[in-house]
């Protein structure tokens, strides 16, 4: 037998062997499950070096170690909020609280996020504001500092972040930064080192084990999350880098939203950080040790509830949520989001919240940062537009916001996007919050946006040129891995 014969024969067997195991072990999605074995049986060997890159399936290992004594606790207090809802137990008996307890219940079931009552929150909406906040919190710091984020870049704000990070180091505080590998793939090793030799403590989130290519690119950590002295919290859309301050022509003003969170809501997300970290360093971190344990002052009266997702999940958590709380509908439902792609569920929800007489509406951007993801946007727009849903496009900028408020009572901030990369692959977090005042707030945020955008009618959308309706034919056939 000769050796091309030989080796025609491993790959076949290999193929065989991994349909096998996509059929009958993973548990993909049956449009998933079929497209990989098109692709495995029309082109073998090239098929089968992609599914090893982008086909890994997460959702059976146990990436991310808890402590184990702070879990336990958790587990109770979660076990002891789900009884509450059942028995109609205070808080879960005051009106707004109880009229959402089925989605705080899901999101308890799913995630094991706790509700949390005593919280006050700052919305921020324009990147100049947020750093110049963040930097006097990372200046006051007297304990430790954590930040996470996606896209963290060597410019103008990453050096004035890394330089006060620095300084807080070399005053003996803790202070530890994870970014994502390939979000992240550009920050300067200098920098890096300038501020390592400080005393900070650096990692990268899934770093690529070959020189040039990430074997794990297609599962990214996209939270952004900051913890101050187990006190203060930020967790929105903001990454680090100049063009968040609206200082790149290519994107000009930067619309985004962010929250500065102070109260108990402040523990889920240091351990959200602590999660990541000590996934990322190997290290044990014992979560208690940078717990705000003081909980007897009063902060406010926001219920949040901090929810994660991933591809190591069982359920697409922040997905489902986004679905329960739009089907909760009564009157309107308003959503920022950059990139509107997804998946049939979502869609569905969407529609039939509009067909039931509720007042949809979407704002999404007027300039593209990726051209298929904005195509396959405005082509999933379109879909809604003829629900009866109202779009808009942003023109005063870049809009990257990530909110979702339902009948000025219920908002959710965070990192996901509205696309299928946001809840099947990316890491993310989202704060889920229950509070009146601030939903009226990111409700008015949105009205205000409104008049710097113009509304796409079904009209429009239906006369638009052959060569738009070919981009969105192509980015629509693209979508499931924009």
């Amino acid at each position: 037998m000769s050796i091309s014969s030989i080796l025609l024969s491993i790959i076949i067997v290999l193929n065989i062997i991994l349909g096998a195991t996509i059929v009958f072990l993973e548990r993909k999605s049956v449009s998933a499950t079929w497209a990989w074995l098109m692709i495995l049986n029309f082109i073998p060997i090239v098929g089968f070096i992609l599914y090893i890159i982008f086909g890994q399936n997460l959702s059976r290992r146990k990436i991310f170690r808890w402590d184990k004594v702070v879990h336990q606790r958790t587990r109770e207090l979660v076990t002891k909020q789900m009884r509450s809802i059942i028995t109609n137990d205070y808080p879960f008996s005051l009106p707004i609280i109880k009229d959402f307890r089925a989605l705080i219940y899901m999101n308890l079931n799913n995630d094991e996020a706790l509700l949390t009552l005593n919280n006050s929150l700052k919305i921020y909406t324009d990147g100049e504001e947020k750093f110049q906040n963040l930097l006097q919190d990372i200046r006051s710091a007297r304990h430790h500092i954590h930040m996470q984020y996606y896209i963290f870049r060597s410019d103008f704000l990453g050096n004035e972040v890394i330089d006060a990070l620095a300084r807080k180091a070399k005053e003996g505080i803790i202070v530890r930064l994870l970014v994502d590998d390939e979000g992240s793939r550009n920050l300067s090793r200098k920098l890096i080192r300038r501020f390592i030799q400080a005393g900070g403590k650096f990692q990268r989130f899934f770093p690529g084990r070959l020189p040039i290519f990430n074997m794990r690119i297609n599962y990214r950590n996209h939270r952004k999350l900051v913890v101050i002295d187990g006190t203060i919290g930020y967790i929105g859309g903001f990454n680090v880098g100049d063009e968040y301050l609206g200082l790149k022509d290519r994107f000009g003003y930067w619309r985004d939203t962010h929250l500065r969170i102070e109260g108990e809501a402040v523990n889920s997300i240091q351990s959200r950080f602590l999660l990541d970290w000590n996934q990322a360093s190997g290290e044990q971190v014992p979560f208690q040790s940078y717990y705000q344990s003081n909980q007897i002052t009063k902060h406010g009266e926001i219920g949040i509830q901090i929810v994660s997702s991933g591809p190591d999940k069982k359920w697409e958590q922040i997905k489902n949520a986004f679905i329960k709380m739009i089907l909760s509908a009564k009157k309107h439902v308003y959503i920022q989001t950059p990139y509107l792609i997804p998946d049939e569920s979502l869609m569905n929800a969407l529609s039939i919240a509009s067909l039931s007489n509720v007042d949809v509406r979407i704002m999404i951007p007027n300039k593209p940062d990726h051209p298929f993801v904005y195509w396959a946007t405005y082509s999933n727009a379109g879909l809604l537009l003829e629900s009866g849903a109202r779009v808009y496009l942003y023109q005063n900028g870049f809009l990257h916001a990530k909110t979702l408020i339902v009948d000025d009572r219920l908002a959710t901030v965070g990192t996901s996007n509205l696309d299928v990369r946001s809840f099947m692959l990316n890491f993310e977090v989202n704060a889920f919050i229950y509070h009146r005042e601030t939903a009226m707030k990111l409700a008015d945020i949105f009205k205000n946006d409104m008049k710097q955008s113009r509304e796409l009618t079904l009209k429009a959308y239906k006369n638009r040129s052959l060569k738009i309706r070919f981009k969105e034919s192509i980015s629509r056939l693209l979508s499931p891995v924009l």
